[in-house]
């Protein structure tokens, strides 16, 4: 059973950046469903790659490059489908693309959105190698830490907050955030407010209103910030790229309901 206490890892992160499937036959995927003698297992690969004879296949879009789940996967994950849940819902999956019936598109893309919440547990479960944003949140101590910057990225937080929100010594917790992460909690913070900050530019947001959001002491503070990392000022990209038509964040109320 889980720790009711434990702090949700994914909930910001999904419901930040829309999370697209694209179901594809034939062709390079990220994500596929495989049988062999060994059973089924379900396989991600950062990069496409075609997997003759898969039962399922799908292009995943994270969204963003600027999603630290994007940026931190592993080049390949695996899992094995052993748990009867996880069973019942390849079953559905891959009788969907056998079927070809109608709506059964969406019915993919919504049964392989779930599947890609029980991957990324399943690396956090099982420890992950890989440095980066997985590999920190796999790290309960690390996970408190980075939960608060994802929950409240305009709070004032200093490296001495953090190391308290995962019961380290400041200097223990530079170290081990570091080894994980591959990055300073400081320099994580900046590049996690910059992101948000871009989201919600990119959807209309003013440019002061965005400043203060994130905890940047002025505007002109955030635009040397901005730009510094970006390229471009702003005001660029403001309002340029908002949600698609009909668009919503299906993974994100996914993620909810499993808890």
């Amino acid at each position: 059973m889980s720790d009711p206490n434990r702090p949700d890892r994914l909930a910001d992160l999904i419901e930040r950046f829309d999370i697209a499937i694209t179901p594809v036959v034939d062709e390079p995927a990220h994500l596929v469903v495989t049988q062999s003698g060994a059973g089924q297992h379900i396989l991600f690969h950062k990069q496409a790659q075609p997997v003759p004879g898969a039962q399922f296949a799908a292009l995943v879009d994270w969204g963003s490059k600027d999603n630290p789940i994007q940026r931190g996967l592993p080049e390949r994950m695996e899992m094995p489908v052993s748990s009867p849940d996880l069973q019942g819902l390849v079953i559905a999956l891959t009788c969907e693309a056998e079927a070809h019936r109608c709506g059964g598109t969406s019915v993919m893309r919504r049964l392989a959105e779930v599947i890609i919440v029980r991957l990324l547990r399943f690396q956090f479960e099982n420890g992950c190698a890989q440095i980066g944003i997985l590999s920190g949140l796999s790290d309960d101590r690390l996970a408190r830490a980075l939960v608060a910057m994802h929950n409240r990225p305009g709070h004032g937080w200093t490296g001495p907050d953090l190391a308290a929100e995962a019961g380290l010594s400041p200097s223990r917790f530079a170290e081990i955030f570091a080894q994980k992460v591959g990055q300073t909690p400081m320099s994580y913070l900046r590049q996690w407010r910059l992101s948000v900050a871009r989201q919600d530019l990119r959807l209309g947001h003013r440019v002061d209103a965005v400043s203060r959001r994130y905890g940047y002491a002025s505007p002109e503070a955030f635009s040397r910030a901005f730009r510094q990392k970006y390229g471009v000022p702003p005001l660029a990209i403001r309002g340029r790229e908002g949600t698609a038509p009909g668009a919503k964040p299906t993974l994100g109320r996914l993620e909810r309901q499993l808890g």
